[in-house]
């Protein structure tokens, strides 16, 4: 038996329906092998294949990987040129394999906030694998939750000034109608969140959506995280009793 076979037979049912990843490290892997920082993007993507076929083979819902952020605009322009074409590559070469593991890409952020070219790549790849029911592939692309807030606060004043919408109707539920995950419906909030490469913080990442979700984290860089890595961060999520407040009885 394969050591990957073996780990997956140490996870009990407790499978997370929505994962959700903060992939850290790009950078400071590629610097530590005195390589250019795209260096180490071109390889994280190679590591989004892995982990989107291990994440659907153990019957994860929904995966939502944290690609590029509304502050990632800050870095240097070469690298943000480099991150906007990722996508494109990715999903010429990716998006038969999502077709045939039955895996749907949807987009959380700003689309039309990104160059034409990654516009019509993304687009045409949620178009392209638009049937698939086994697994939800979700990049958060040009998306910041500060500012996903924002919006959904500017929606629910709309709604409510033009009557459409009473003010004592507001509730959670109205809230998350309005986020950019909506799309997600009861799949909506991770029950689990990883970062790699030793940090531990939130960025800006689905702040709404992870109130409750298990926090984890690891030393890896993501070009370095595996398969092995990914079941080891499913089997601590296994081990943490979940009361969402409450007092289990």
């Amino acid at each position: 038996m394969k050591m990957n076979q073996k780990l997956e037979t140490e996870l009990n049912e407790n499978i997370p329906k929505h994962v959700a990843i903060i992939m850290d490290g790009n950078g400071r892997w590629a610097q530590k092998r005195f390589m250019p920082r795209v260096a180490g993007h071109k390889r994280g993507m190679e590591v989004v294949k892995t982990i989107t076929k291990s994440a659907s083979k153990l019957g994860v819902k929904v995966l939502t990987l944290y690609a590029f952020s509304t502050e990632n605009w800050k870095r240097p322009q070469d690298e943000v040129s480099f991150l906007m074409k990722l996508p494109i590559t990715f999903f010429n070469k990716f998006v038969p394999e999502l077709i045939e593991e039955g895996v749907q890409v949807r987009v959380t952020g700003d689309i039309d906030g990104l160059p034409q070219a990654t516009q019509d790549a993304v687009r045409k790849a949620i178009k392209d694998t638009a049937q698939g029911t086994k697994m939800i592939l979700n990049f958060a692309l040009n998306y910041g939750s500060r500012d996903e807030i924002t919006k959904m606060v500017q929606s629910i004043a709309q709604a409510v000034n033009t009557k459409q919408l009473d003010v004592d109707k507001i509730d959670e539920q109205v809230i998350e109608n309005h986020l950019q995950t909506n799309f997600l419906g009861e799949l909506s909030n991770p029950d689990v969140l990883i970062r790699t490469s030793g940090e531990e913080r939130i960025s800006n990442f689905l702040l709404w959506q992870i109130a409750y979700s298990e926090l984890v984290f690891t030393d890896t860089l993501w070009p370095d995280f595996d398969e092995k890595i990914f079941i080891e961060m499913i089997k601590e999520y296994q081990k943490r009793d979940r009361r969402f407040g409450a007092i289990k009885k």
